[in-house]
Protein backbone atom coordinates (compact mmCIF):
# COMPACT_ATOMS: atom_id res chain seq x y z
CA UNK A 1 0.00 0.00 0.00
CA UNK A 2 2.34 2.38 0.59
CA UNK A 3 4.81 1.27 -1.99
CA UNK A 4 1.59 2.23 -4.33
CA UNK A 5 1.24 5.79 -2.62
CA UNK A 6 4.47 6.50 -3.27
CA UNK A 7 4.62 5.20 -6.86
CA UNK A 8 1.09 7.42 -7.30
CA UNK A 9 2.57 10.58 -5.58
CA UNK A 10 5.50 10.22 -8.24
CA UNK A 11 3.28 9.79 -10.98
CA UNK A 12 1.98 12.61 -10.34
CA UNK A 13 4.42 14.44 -9.36
CA UNK A 14 5.86 13.70 -13.20
CA UNK A 15 2.52 14.98 -14.84
CA UNK A 16 2.75 18.23 -12.96
CA UNK A 17 6.26 18.33 -14.06
CA UNK A 18 5.19 17.30 -17.99
CA UNK A 19 2.52 20.62 -18.04
CA UNK A 20 4.95 22.99 -15.98
CA UNK A 21 7.39 21.90 -18.75
CA UNK A 22 4.72 22.25 -22.03
CA UNK A 23 3.58 25.45 -20.17
CA UNK A 24 7.19 26.70 -20.42
CA UNK A 25 7.90 25.79 -24.02
CA UNK A 26 4.56 27.94 -25.06
CA UNK A 27 5.25 30.64 -22.95
CA UNK A 28 8.87 30.80 -24.72
CA UNK A 29 7.42 32.07 -27.74
CA UNK A 30 7.47 36.04 -27.28
CA UNK A 31 4.01 38.04 -27.06
CA UNK A 32 4.91 39.96 -29.85
CA UNK A 33 3.09 38.91 -33.11
CA UNK A 34 4.66 37.17 -35.65
CA UNK A 35 3.85 39.53 -38.68
CA UNK A 36 3.07 38.25 -42.05
CA UNK A 37 3.01 39.13 -45.45
CA UNK A 38 0.15 39.06 -48.10
CA UNK A 39 0.50 39.23 -51.83
CA UNK A 40 -1.62 39.70 -54.70
CA UNK A 41 -2.18 35.94 -55.77
CA UNK A 42 -4.56 33.48 -53.73
CA UNK A 43 -2.23 30.53 -52.79
CA UNK A 44 0.01 33.22 -50.95
CA UNK A 45 -2.73 34.79 -48.72
CA UNK A 46 -4.62 31.56 -48.01
CA UNK A 47 -1.15 30.28 -47.25
CA UNK A 48 -0.56 33.14 -45.02
CA UNK A 49 -3.74 32.61 -43.19
CA UNK A 50 -3.15 28.71 -42.87
CA UNK A 51 0.36 29.20 -41.18
CA UNK A 52 -1.43 32.52 -38.86
CA UNK A 53 -4.01 29.54 -38.07
CA UNK A 54 -1.09 27.12 -37.60
CA UNK A 55 0.82 29.94 -35.39
CA UNK A 56 -1.99 30.78 -33.23
CA UNK A 57 -2.43 27.38 -32.87
CA UNK A 58 0.02 27.00 -30.37
CA UNK A 59 -0.35 29.91 -28.50
CA UNK A 60 1.55 32.56 -30.86
CA UNK A 61 0.04 36.64 -31.78
CA UNK A 62 -0.23 36.94 -35.57
CA UNK A 63 -0.82 40.11 -37.91
CA UNK A 64 -1.08 39.69 -41.54
CA UNK A 65 -0.07 43.16 -43.99
CA UNK A 66 0.23 44.06 -47.39
CA UNK A 67 3.34 43.90 -48.87
CA UNK A 68 4.90 43.91 -52.47
CA UNK A 69 6.29 40.54 -53.34
CA UNK A 70 9.77 41.93 -54.50
CA UNK A 71 10.54 44.67 -51.38
CA UNK A 72 9.11 42.06 -48.27
CA UNK A 73 12.44 40.65 -48.57
CA UNK A 74 14.16 44.25 -47.39
CA UNK A 75 11.23 44.47 -44.97
CA UNK A 76 12.01 40.88 -43.51
CA UNK A 77 15.69 42.09 -43.37
CA UNK A 78 15.01 45.36 -41.20
CA UNK A 79 12.41 43.21 -39.07
CA UNK A 80 9.52 45.01 -40.41
CA UNK A 81 7.71 41.64 -41.50
CA UNK A 82 8.83 38.29 -40.05
CA UNK A 83 8.27 35.76 -42.42
CA UNK A 84 8.04 35.16 -46.12
CA UNK A 85 6.25 31.70 -46.70
CA UNK A 86 5.76 31.41 -50.88
CA UNK A 87 9.49 32.40 -52.22
CA UNK A 88 9.44 31.94 -55.65
CA UNK A 89 12.29 30.59 -57.32
CA UNK A 90 12.59 32.65 -60.55
CA UNK A 91 10.37 35.57 -59.79
CA UNK A 92 11.80 35.81 -56.12
CA UNK A 93 15.34 34.28 -55.67
CA UNK A 94 17.28 37.48 -57.00
CA UNK A 95 15.99 39.75 -54.28
CA UNK A 96 15.69 36.48 -51.85
CA UNK A 97 19.69 36.09 -52.10
CA UNK A 98 20.46 39.81 -52.29
CA UNK A 99 18.96 40.65 -48.70
CA UNK A 100 20.42 37.54 -47.64
CA UNK A 101 23.70 38.66 -48.48
CA UNK A 102 23.12 42.40 -46.74
CA UNK A 103 22.14 40.20 -43.46
CA UNK A 104 19.08 39.99 -41.39
CA UNK A 105 17.14 37.41 -43.88
CA UNK A 106 17.55 33.81 -43.19
CA UNK A 107 16.70 30.82 -45.40
CA UNK A 108 14.29 28.50 -43.19
CA UNK A 109 13.61 25.55 -46.00
CA UNK A 110 12.18 24.29 -49.10
CA UNK A 111 8.33 23.56 -49.90
CA UNK A 112 7.60 19.63 -51.33
CA UNK A 113 6.49 21.56 -54.19
CA UNK A 114 8.37 22.25 -57.34
CA UNK A 115 7.52 25.74 -59.22
CA UNK A 116 7.12 26.65 -62.78
CA UNK A 117 6.40 30.05 -63.81
CA UNK A 118 5.23 30.20 -67.52
CA UNK A 119 3.25 31.49 -70.34
CA UNK A 120 0.87 28.95 -71.55
CA UNK A 121 -2.75 27.66 -72.71
CA UNK A 122 -6.09 26.03 -71.28
CA UNK A 123 -5.92 22.56 -71.90
CA UNK A 124 -8.86 21.95 -74.52
CA UNK A 125 -6.51 24.40 -77.23
CA UNK A 126 -4.31 21.40 -77.45
CA UNK A 127 -6.56 18.74 -76.91
CA UNK A 128 -8.94 20.32 -80.22
CA UNK A 129 -5.71 20.98 -82.00
CA UNK A 130 -6.55 24.88 -82.02
CA UNK A 131 -2.93 25.35 -82.44
CA UNK A 132 -1.05 22.50 -84.29
CA UNK A 133 2.21 21.93 -82.96
CA UNK A 134 1.34 22.99 -78.92
CA UNK A 135 3.17 22.96 -76.76
CA UNK A 136 6.15 23.64 -78.52
CA UNK A 137 6.49 27.19 -79.05
CA UNK A 138 7.45 27.21 -82.68
CA UNK A 139 3.55 26.28 -83.34
CA UNK A 140 2.65 29.78 -82.55
CA UNK A 141 4.52 30.76 -85.75
CA UNK A 142 1.60 29.68 -87.64
CA UNK A 143 -1.48 30.58 -85.76
CA UNK A 144 -1.17 33.79 -84.24
CA UNK A 145 -5.30 34.64 -85.61
CA UNK A 146 -6.26 32.01 -83.14
CA UNK A 147 -5.53 33.82 -80.13
CA UNK A 148 -6.53 37.45 -81.74
CA UNK A 149 -8.49 39.84 -79.73
CA UNK A 150 -10.31 43.06 -79.81
CA UNK A 151 -7.35 45.27 -78.40
CA UNK A 152 -4.66 43.09 -79.98
CA UNK A 153 -4.90 44.86 -83.93
CA UNK A 154 -5.34 41.85 -85.52
CA UNK A 155 -1.81 40.04 -83.92
CA UNK A 156 -1.80 37.14 -81.58
CA UNK A 157 -2.50 38.57 -77.88
CA UNK A 158 0.20 37.03 -75.26
CA UNK A 159 -1.60 37.88 -71.91
CA UNK A 160 0.82 38.53 -69.04
CA UNK A 161 0.58 38.94 -65.37
CA UNK A 162 1.09 42.56 -64.11
CA UNK A 163 3.78 44.29 -65.29
CA UNK A 164 5.33 44.83 -61.45
CA UNK A 165 6.22 40.82 -61.72
CA UNK A 166 8.35 40.31 -64.54
CA UNK A 167 9.02 44.04 -66.12
CA UNK A 168 9.66 43.75 -69.98
CA UNK A 169 10.78 39.91 -69.62
CA UNK A 170 8.12 38.79 -71.46
CA UNK A 171 7.60 40.91 -74.50
CA UNK A 172 11.35 41.11 -74.79
CA UNK A 173 11.40 37.04 -75.26
CA UNK A 174 8.24 37.15 -77.85
CA UNK A 175 10.77 39.81 -80.06
CA UNK A 176 14.04 37.99 -79.41
CA UNK A 177 12.53 34.42 -81.00
CA UNK A 178 10.89 36.47 -83.78
CA UNK A 179 7.38 36.77 -82.93
CA UNK A 180 7.15 40.19 -81.99
CA UNK A 181 5.43 41.01 -85.53
CA UNK A 182 3.10 38.52 -85.14
CA UNK A 183 1.92 38.31 -81.26
CA UNK A 184 1.46 41.25 -78.83
CA UNK A 185 2.15 41.14 -74.96
CA UNK A 186 -0.41 42.72 -72.93
CA UNK A 187 -0.43 42.99 -69.05
CA UNK A 188 -3.31 42.50 -67.05
CA UNK A 189 -3.84 44.21 -64.08
CA UNK A 190 -3.68 41.21 -61.04
CA UNK A 191 -4.51 37.62 -60.73
CA UNK A 192 -8.08 37.76 -60.79
CA UNK A 193 -8.14 39.37 -64.53
CA UNK A 194 -6.39 36.14 -65.66
CA UNK A 195 -8.54 33.81 -64.17
CA UNK A 196 -11.19 35.94 -65.71
CA UNK A 197 -9.94 35.56 -69.28
CA UNK A 198 -9.42 32.12 -68.99
CA UNK A 199 -13.11 31.40 -68.06
CA UNK A 200 -14.50 33.47 -70.61
CA UNK A 201 -12.25 31.82 -73.24
CA UNK A 202 -13.39 28.86 -71.94
CA UNK A 203 -16.71 29.50 -72.14
CA UNK A 204 -16.46 30.17 -75.56
CA UNK A 205 -13.91 27.55 -76.38
CA UNK A 206 -11.31 30.32 -77.97
CA UNK A 207 -7.37 30.21 -77.92
CA UNK A 208 -5.86 32.12 -75.30
CA UNK A 209 -2.20 32.73 -74.37
CA UNK A 210 -1.61 33.77 -70.95
CA UNK A 211 1.18 33.16 -68.03
CA UNK A 212 0.51 31.04 -65.18
CA UNK A 213 2.28 29.19 -62.75
CA UNK A 214 2.31 25.78 -60.97
CA UNK A 215 1.74 24.97 -58.27
CA UNK A 216 -2.11 26.37 -58.96
CA UNK A 217 -5.44 25.59 -59.07
CA UNK A 218 -5.37 25.18 -62.67
CA UNK A 219 -3.29 22.56 -61.85
CA UNK A 220 -6.52 20.54 -61.79
CA UNK A 221 -8.53 21.93 -64.77
CA UNK A 222 -5.84 20.94 -67.19
CA UNK A 223 -3.03 23.92 -68.26
CA UNK A 224 -0.11 23.45 -71.05
CA UNK A 225 2.89 25.23 -70.38
CA UNK A 226 4.09 26.40 -73.56
CA UNK A 227 7.77 24.70 -74.16
CA UNK A 228 9.94 27.48 -74.76
CA UNK A 229 13.78 26.88 -75.81
CA UNK A 230 15.42 25.67 -72.25
CA UNK A 231 16.42 28.18 -69.27
CA UNK A 232 20.56 27.87 -68.61
CA UNK A 233 22.12 30.18 -66.68
CA UNK A 234 23.05 33.61 -68.84
CA UNK A 235 20.09 33.49 -71.13
CA UNK A 236 17.89 36.62 -70.03
CA UNK A 237 19.21 39.76 -70.94
CA UNK A 238 19.23 40.71 -67.21
CA UNK A 239 22.02 38.19 -67.45
CA UNK A 240 24.04 39.27 -70.86
CA UNK A 241 21.80 37.02 -72.95
CA UNK A 242 18.87 37.78 -75.74
CA UNK A 243 16.08 36.31 -73.07
CA UNK A 244 14.86 34.27 -75.83
CA UNK A 245 14.98 31.26 -72.97
CA UNK A 246 12.19 30.04 -71.43
CA UNK A 247 11.47 29.73 -67.59
CA UNK A 248 13.29 27.60 -65.22
CA UNK A 249 11.82 24.80 -63.08
CA UNK A 250 12.27 26.04 -59.65
CA UNK A 251 12.46 26.13 -55.76
CA UNK A 252 9.30 27.29 -53.34
CA UNK A 253 11.64 28.40 -50.30
CA UNK A 254 10.43 30.22 -46.97
CA UNK A 255 12.50 33.04 -45.44
CA UNK A 256 12.45 34.93 -41.91
CA UNK A 257 13.76 37.25 -40.21
CA UNK A 258 17.14 36.13 -38.52
CA UNK A 259 15.83 36.78 -34.56
CA UNK A 260 12.57 34.69 -35.40
CA UNK A 261 14.37 31.37 -34.29
CA UNK A 262 15.37 33.12 -30.69
CA UNK A 263 12.25 35.43 -30.40
CA UNK A 264 9.53 32.38 -31.08
CA UNK A 265 11.33 29.36 -31.17
CA UNK A 266 8.24 27.27 -30.76
CA UNK A 267 6.84 29.01 -34.35
CA UNK A 268 10.07 28.81 -36.05
CA UNK A 269 10.71 25.41 -35.58
CA UNK A 270 6.85 24.68 -36.84
CA UNK A 271 7.79 27.36 -39.61
CA UNK A 272 10.74 25.29 -40.59
CA UNK A 273 9.04 21.98 -40.45
CA UNK A 274 6.84 22.81 -42.42
CA UNK A 275 6.32 22.11 -46.33
CA UNK A 276 3.78 22.15 -48.61
CA UNK A 277 3.37 20.10 -51.88
CA UNK A 278 2.02 21.14 -55.57
CA UNK A 279 -1.25 19.46 -55.22
CA UNK A 280 -1.89 21.22 -51.13
CA UNK A 281 -0.79 24.42 -52.79
CA UNK A 282 -3.25 24.14 -55.59
CA UNK A 283 -6.16 22.85 -53.01
CA UNK A 284 -5.77 26.29 -51.38
CA UNK A 285 -6.21 28.15 -54.26
CA UNK A 286 -8.90 26.86 -55.76
CA UNK A 287 -10.66 26.91 -52.36
CA UNK A 288 -10.95 30.91 -53.66
CA UNK A 289 -10.30 31.39 -57.44
CA UNK A 290 -13.03 27.85 -58.06
CA UNK A 291 -15.08 27.98 -54.39
CA UNK A 292 -15.20 31.55 -54.10
CA UNK A 293 -14.32 31.53 -50.39
CA UNK A 294 -12.91 34.73 -49.25
CA UNK A 295 -9.34 33.76 -47.94
CA UNK A 296 -9.85 33.55 -44.52
CA UNK A 297 -12.65 31.24 -45.03
CA UNK A 298 -10.53 29.13 -47.12
CA UNK A 299 -7.66 28.97 -44.97
CA UNK A 300 -10.14 28.07 -41.92
CA UNK A 301 -11.65 25.37 -43.99
CA UNK A 302 -8.23 24.02 -45.19
CA UNK A 303 -7.54 24.31 -41.61
CA UNK A 304 -10.09 21.94 -40.71
CA UNK A 305 -9.80 19.25 -43.52
CA UNK A 306 -6.45 18.80 -43.27
CA UNK A 307 -5.60 18.82 -39.24
CA UNK A 308 -3.43 14.85 -40.79
CA UNK A 309 -0.89 17.37 -42.97
CA UNK A 310 -0.63 20.38 -40.53
CA UNK A 311 -0.73 19.06 -36.90
CA UNK A 312 2.73 16.83 -37.40
CA UNK A 313 5.20 20.35 -38.51
CA UNK A 314 3.52 21.77 -34.32
CA UNK A 315 5.11 18.89 -32.77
Amino acid sequence: MFSKTIKLATAGAFSVLLASASITAQAADSSKPIVIPTHNWSSQVVMAYVIGGIFESIGDTVEYVPADSQAVYEAIRNGDITISHEVWQSTFGKSFYNAMEKGGIIDAGTHAASTLEELGVPHYVVENNLCPGLPNWEALKDCAAVFATADSGGKGRILEGPQSWHGDLMPTRIKALGLGDKYVVKFAGSADAIWAELASAKKEGRGIITFNWSPNFTDADGFDFIEFPPYKDGCRTADGGDGSCGSPKGWLKKAANYKFPKTHPAAYKTFSKLSFTTTQVGQMAALVDIDKLSHQEAAKKWLADNEDVWKPFTE
